[in-house]
């Protein structure tokens, strides 16, 4: 059994205790931080087993060391803002504890996805003979483990990668994003991205689209963005000729974003205001629904998968491994939309995959570089089952 600090008390944290509590063979002890302590109580109180909780202002690396030496977890689960990913590296580094996270290092003042910040602590952790595991959440995270798994059991050569994220959920708001909105408004404006034959090809922000066939869903249109799993994955699956990333948008959200882009809403330089610098995104953050409220009213499904091309047994094969989750049965589990719970409940069996020590290396990794089986095991076993589709 093992003890874990969970930093970070919003939507996806919520998540992540509850299923850390849902395995106390594996999760002896639980604490969550966060800079607002109120939060962690609330979630607390949700929690079916006693848990702890603490304050910490996740920026300030001298903070999480002393709250690491003061709780000493066996690992660390990042689920705070990806602006803090390195100064809780630089903790964990300092105190000689596993690490997890589910997005990649942002700079505040940059929307760009880039592991070269964090992959560069490779050599650091693996001397202190400690683990850095990158991306556990469903995309990065559940993709990354399709593809390993693919790779391993369902082609002799994978040609082209389609990461597919669709959610095809009402949650009754006029415009609200499911996770955080500053980081989900940085993300899908950012120029889009995709690598082929060896280079990687930049495009105007959200200027292709295709339409794809939901299993559970039916045909719907996604737009093409960069994520960070592409980035890791053309280093690791082999014989790769093309990977993209598609994401799901309604009209309606589309629209608002377009009218929140023209009057500068979305932007991320600070401007003077009434005698004070603000970030108009951050005001923005400060309007839009808090992402753990959409829960209760939510209905409908998200789906989100990998559809491969490449050779089997020299043949053609064209497959998608996948995840249908209902917005309502993840709510009715843990209080939280589908959203949040895809991203949590592979956060906390990546931190039981490194604690159990079936996924047990001294550096920095990402997924796709253990065996994919016994997290595949685990999806089915922990609320998120898999489906296989030939195509």
């Amino acid at each position: 059994m093992a003890k874990v600090l969970i930093i970070g008390a919003g939507s996806v944290g919520n998540v992540v205790a509850q299923k850390c509590a849902q395995v106390p063979e594996v999760f002896d002890q639980i604490t969550l931080a966060s800079r607002r302590l109120a939060k962690c109580e609330g979630i607390a109180q949700r929690v079916k087993r006693p848990i702890r909780t603490a304050q910490v202002d996740a920026d300030d690396t001298r903070q999480v060391v002393a709250l690491i030496e003061s709780h000493k977890p066996d690992l660390v689960i990042n689920v705070a803002l990806p602006y803090q990913d390195l100064a809780i590296m630089d903790a964990v580094l300092s105190s000689g504890v596993d690490y997890l996270d589910t997005a990649n290092y942002e700079s505040p003042d940059r929307a760009r996805f880039e592991y070269k910040w964090q992959w560069a602590y490779h050599e650091r952790f693996a001397r202190r003979d400690i683990m850095a595991l990158l991306g556990s959440g469903f995309d990065p995270g559940v993709t990354n483990v399709f593809c390993a798994y693919a790779q391993k059991h369902c082609f002799d050569e994978i040609h082209s990668i389609d990461i597919v994220d669709c959610n095809d959920g009402d949650h009754g708001h006029p415009f609200a994003t499911n996770f955080n909105p500053e980081i989900n408004i940085r993300e899908i404006t950012q120029p889009g991205k995709y690598w082929q034959e060896g280079r990687w090809i930049e495009i105007d922000p959200l200027s292709q689209s295709q339409t794809f066939d939901f299993p559970e869903i039916g045909p719907r249109r996604a737009y093409l963005l960069f994520h960070e799993e592409e980035e890791s994955l053309v280093r690791h699956i082999h014989g790769l000729k093309q990977i993209r990333f598609w994401m799901t948008f309604s009209e309606d959200y589309l629209t608002h974003l377009r009218v929140l882009q023209n009057v500068g809403l979305t932007g991320i330089a600070p401007i003077r205001f009434e005698g004070r610098d603000i970030v108009p995104l951050r005001f923005l953050k400060a309007l839009l629904p808090d992402p753990g409220s959409l829960g209760e009213t939510y209905q409908g499904k998200t789906c989100i998968g990998c559809i491969f091309k490449g050779l089997y047994r020299d043949k053609p094969r064209k497959l998608m491994l996948y995840n249908v989750s209902d917005h309502r049965r993840c709510f009715e589990e843990v209080g939280a939309q589908a959203v949040s719970y895809t991203t949590g409940v592979p956060t906390m069996i990546g931190a039981k995959m490194m604690l159990t020590g079936v996924w047990k290396r001294a550096g920095v990794f990402n997924l796709e570089q253990f065996d994919p089986d016994p997290f595949m095991a685990d999806l089915n076993r922990y609320g998120l089952p898999w489906e296989q589709r030939e195509l």
